[in-house]
C-alpha cells in the first residue's frame, strides 16, 4: 500500500509576522543615525548636483554669471542630439572602452592569478601591480608624456635601438589612442586586479588539493577551477570597467587635450569645453543629461542580462 503525502507551499508571512521579524525600534533609530551622515553627504553631493543640472538643462544658462538666465526648454537637448560634435565625442568615449576594457579584465584576471601562485614575494607582486593606481593622474600624464616625446623620449629610443618605426603618439590619431590605452593599462589595471586577489582568495584549498590528488595540472586547476569560480567577479569587474572606462577625462585631457583636432576628444571633455571655455552652462547640462542617460540604460540592460541569467541558471 502507497501513502501519498501531499505537501502544500508555505502560507505567505502575515503582516503581523512581518511586523515581528523587524527589529525594535531602538536599534531601527540607531541605524537611521549611523546611516545618516551618509544620506547627507549623498544628498548633498550627488542628488543635489544632479537636480541642479537637470533645471540648469532648460535655461540658458551661462558659467560666466549668476542666474539661470532665459527659459528655453528642450532647445539644449534637441541641439545637443543633433550636433554632430557630440556624437563624435560620444565615438570616442565608445572606441577608448573597446580599447582599454578587455585587456584590463584579462590582464588584471592573468596578474591575479600569477601572484597567488608564487611562492616566495607574493606581497611584493601584489603591492607592485596595485601601486600605480594611487599615482595621481597628473603624475601618470607627465611621466608618460616625457616617455612619448620624439627624440628623447624612452619609448621612441627605444623603438629606434631596435630598428623599428617610432609612432608620433602625441601628433596622429593612431598614435595618440595607442599612447593613451598604453597609459590607462599601466595605470588604472591594478584596481581590477585587486578584486580579482579578492575572490581568489575565497576559493578553497581543499578544491584545488583535490584537484591535484586526481592528477590535475596548476593549468587545468586555474582553467577548470579557478576561471570558472571567478564568473561572478568578472562580471563585476566588466561592468565597472565598462563604466569607468566611458567616464574617461584625465588622461585623454592631461595627455593629449583630445587632440590631434579633436580626433580623441572624449563627451566628458567636450562638457567641459562646452560648459567651462564656451560657457554655455545650459548646453553642458543637457549634453551631461543625455550622457547620464545613456549609461544609466547601459547598466539597466546589464542588470537587466544578469538578472535573466541568473533565472535561467536557477531553472
Amino acid at each position: 500500500m502507497t501513502t501519498v503525502v501531499s505537501t502544500r507551499p508555505a502560507a505567505p508571512a502575515s503582516a503581523a509576522d512581518q511586523r515581528a521579524d523587524r527589529p525594535p525600534r531602538p536599534e531601527r533609530r540607531a541605524g537611521l543615525l549611523l546611516t545618516a551622515p551618509f544620506f547627507v553627504i549623498y544628498l548633498l553631493f550627488l542628488v543635489g548636483p544632479l537636480l541642479v543640472g537637470v533645471v540648469l538643462s532648460f535655461f540658458n544658462a551661462t558659467t560666466v554669471k549668476s542666474g539661470l538666465g532665459d527659459w528655453v526648454g528642450l532647445s539644449n537637448y534637441r541641439e545637443v542630439v543633433t550636433d554632430p560634435l557630440f556624437w563624435d565625442a560620444l565615438w570616442h568615449s565608445v572606441l577608448f572602452t573597446l580599447l582599454t576594457t578587455p585587456p584590463l579584465v584579462v590582464l588584471a584576471l592573468v596578474a591575479a592569478v600569477l601572484a597567488s601562485r608564487v611562492r616566495r614575494g607574493r606581497l611584493f607582486y601584489r603591492l607592485a601591480f596595485f601601486a600605480p593606481y594611487v599615482v595621481p593622474s597628473s603624475v601618470v600624464a607627465l611621466i608618460f608624456l616625457w616617455m612619448y616625446t620624439p627624440e628623447i623620449g624612452l619609448i621612441p629610443k627605444v623603438f629606434g635601438a631596435v630598428g623599428l618605426p617610432v609612432p608620433d603618439f602625441i601628433g596622429s590619431t593612431s598614435g595618440g589612442w595607442t599612447a593613451v590605452t598604453l597609459m590607462t593599462l599601466w595605470w588604472t589595471f591594478g584596481f581590477n586586479f585587486v578584486l580579482y586577489t579578492a575572490a581568489i582568495q575565497d576559493v578553497p584549498p581543499d578544491v584545488y588539493e583535490a584537484a591535484a590528488i586526481d592528477g590535475a595540472s596548476p593549468w587545468q586547476q586555474i582553467r577548470h577551477i579557478t576561471v570558472p569560480l571567478l564568473g561572478r567577479t568578472t562580471s563585476l569587474v566588466l561592468i565597472l570597467q565598462i563604466l569607468a572606462s566611458l567616464k574617461v577625462f584625465d588622461q585623454i585631457y592631461l595627455l593629449l587635450a583630445g587632440g590631434p583636432n579633436q580626433s580623441t576628444r572624449p563627451v566628458i571633455e567636450y562638457i567641459y569645453d562646452t560648459g567651462f571655455t564656451s560657457y554655455r552652462g545650459g548646453y553642458g547640462a543637457a549634453a551631461t543629461m543625455v550622457y547620464f542617460v545613456i549609461i544609466v540604460a547601459i547598466s539597466a540592460a546589464w542588470y537587466g542580462l544578469r538578472r535573466r541569467r541568473a533565472a535561467g541558471a536557477a531553472a
